[in-house]
């Protein structure tokens, strides 16, 4: 029921921006930049986040990162974690120059619904070299929620982090912040994991989707998100929901791409080439299909909303 009303609420108050089948979007939540310490699980995908990022600048999509793209639970002061992945935060400056980067927040990061923490934290950085400030991401505004509506179908797509009704990450968030920040944050380099989190949690990570079903169901609305770092694409014309996945497994990542008015699954992952050399590459784990097999609102879905 929770759920149900948060995913509502963010809804409605949801920045909404049209696209069309020129338009390209990537999708990544769950990067958890940290400050560069052996507690810092983007490290070990660093370079794979990179490559990916700077490919996908290159070739003009549309950055969304749909929470949790900070660590800022664990690593309060962002001036360590700015400089410990400079050339990654240079890339994404470039995003937001260009007018190409939509940020999300997440429970890792909420602290970006505090305008003055953004300001203070994201308008300027520092350069340690020329010993000068300089503008970073002046002017961005975080948002909870994106609605991408497809002028072809008007139809729409949510994208949200996904800790919207789960209690100890949205109502009692500021209890797991007290934690993460005092205690779990010293156990993840021994690769123990916080209980709360649906991480790990198999049951707490499957109710979750499951209530996001219940809300999709009920508003015939494609659903974008992240939070449980399982990658989710909906098979044999399930309910549209879509996960991104997480930036933190080891050697790999996962996203949600949207072009040419079609939605795939996709990883990033380093792979050993025949003459034993390390390489990236980008697969597609699942699609491309055309966004309007989503649309719920037409006719053809029967009563338990699996298309007929």
């Amino acid at each position: 029921m929770f759920i149900d009303r948060r995913l509502t609420e963010a809804y409605k108050k949801a920045r909404v921006e049209e696209f069309d089948e020129n338009s390209k979007y990537i999708f990544f939540s769950d990067v958890h930049r940290g400050n560069g310490n052996i507690t810092d699980e983007f490290t070990r995908n660093r370079n794979v986040f990179l490559h990916a990022l700077k490919y996908y600048y290159k070739n003009e999509f549309t950055y969304i990162e749909a929470g949790d793209g900070d660590e800022l639970l664990e690593y309060s002061d962002f001036t360590f974690t700015k400089n410990a992945h400079s050339e990654v935060y240079n890339v994404i400056k470039n995003f937001f120059d260009d007018g190409r980067l939509i940020k999300l927040y997440g429970n890792h990061d909420i602290a970006l619904k505090n305008p003055k923490f953004v300001k203070e934290n994201y308008y300027t950085n520092y350069d340690e070299y020329t010993e000068e400030f300089f503008d970073f991401l002046k002017g961005i505004k975080p948002i909870e929620a994106l609605v991408l509506r497809y002028k072809k179908t008007g139809q729409e797509i949510l994208t949200v982090h996904g800790h919207q009704g789960d209690a100890p990450n949205d109502q009692f968030a500021f209890f797991t912040m007290l934690s993460l920040k005092f205690f779990w944050r010293f156990l993840h380099g021994f690769g123990i994991r916080n209980p709360t989190s649906p991480v790990k949690n198999v049951a707490k990570r499957h109710k979750i989707e499951r209530n996001f079903n219940k809300w999709i169901t009920k508003n015939k609305i494609m659903l974008i998100c992240g939070h449980t770092h399982r990658f989710k694409y909906p098979k044999n014309k399930d309910l549209p929901y879509f996960n991104t996945g997480c930036c933190v497994y080891p050697t790999s990542i996962t996203g949600i791409e949207i072009k040419e008015g079609k939605v795939q699954l996709i990883r990033w992952e380093t792979q050993v080439s025949a003459k034993g050399v390390l390489i990236i590459q980008k697969d597609i784990m699942r699609g491309p299909e055309p966004i309007e097999e989503f649309d719920m609102t037409l006719e053809g879905w029967n009563k338990n909303n699996s298309k007929i």
